[in-house]
C-alpha cells in the first residue's frame, strides 16, 4: 500500500507543478490541488486501516476455529427397528451402520442421527474428525490427538490422553457444563 501512496503523491505533485505553470490563478489552483491531494491521502490511509482491521479479524477468527468434522446426535434407543421406521417417516434415510450390530446412521439433508440400541445410556453429541456429513473422508482434517490437546490446554478435562506417537482411529469424551456427553470419534 505504501507504493500506491507514493504513486498518488507523485502524481499529485506533478499535477501541482503543471498547474502552477499553466494556470494564471496559480495560488487558487495550488490550494485546490493541495486539498485534493490531502483528501486522496486521507482516503488511502482509511483504506489501509480498513484492510489492516479485516486482516486482524480474519486472523483472530482463524485462530478460534477448530474444525471437528461431521456432527451427529447419537441416540440411545430401546428398539432399533421402531426408531428406524420413525426417523424414515421424518425423511431420514440410512447412511451407514449395521442392524445386526444394533446401530444405524440416518441422514436427512445435513442432519445426521445415530441410532444405538443397548450400547450406552443417554444421548451423545458426536463429532467425527476426518469425515464430512456424508461419511466420506475429507482431504484435510485436524487429528483427534491435536483436538484433545487443544481442549486440555483450555482447561477442559478430556479423559485419558490419546498417545501422541500414534495415528489413526481414536476417541475421547468430554462432558459440557450441563452434563451433556460429547464424543470425539475419529475413524481414520
Amino acid at each position: 500500500m505504501n507504493t500506491m501512496k507514493k504513486i498518488v503523491l507523485c502524481l499529485g505533485c506533478s499535477l501541482l507543478f503543471v498547474a502552477c505553470n499553466m494556470n494564471p490563478n496559480k495560488e487558487e489552483r495550488i490550494q485546490k490541488l493541495e486539498t485534493e491531494l490531502q483528501n486522496s491521502s486521507d482516503k488511502i490511509n482509511a483504506l489501509e486501516k480498513k484492510i489492516e482491521l479485516n486482516q486482524t479479524n480474519d486472523t483472530s477468527t482463524m485462530k478460534s476455529k477448530m474444525p471437528l468434522g461431521a456432527f451427529s446426535v447419537s441416540l440411545s434407543v430401546k428398539n432399533l427397528e421402531v426408531s428406524k421406521e420413525f426417523y424414515e417417516n421424518l425423511g431420514f434415510v440410512q447412511l451407514g451402520g449395521d442392524e445386526a450390530k444394533n446401530y444405524l446412521i440416518m441422514k436427512n439433508e445435513n442432519a445426521i442421527i445415530g441410532l444405538f440400541q443397548g450400547m450406552f445410556d443417554g444421548n451423545i453429541l458426536t463429532f467425527n474428525p476426518g469425515w464430512n456429513e456424508n461419511g466420506e473422508e475429507t482431504k484435510s482434517f485436524i487429528d483427534i490427538r491435536k483436538i484433545q490437546q487443544v481442549i486440555n490446554n483450555k482447561g477442559i478435562e478430556a479423559g485419558a490422553e490419546i498417545a501422541k506417537d500414534t495415528s489413526g482411529p481414536a476417541s475421547f469424551m468430554i462432558t459440557d457444563p450441563d452434563g451433556n456427553v460429547i464424543l470425539f470419534d475419529q475413524h481414520r
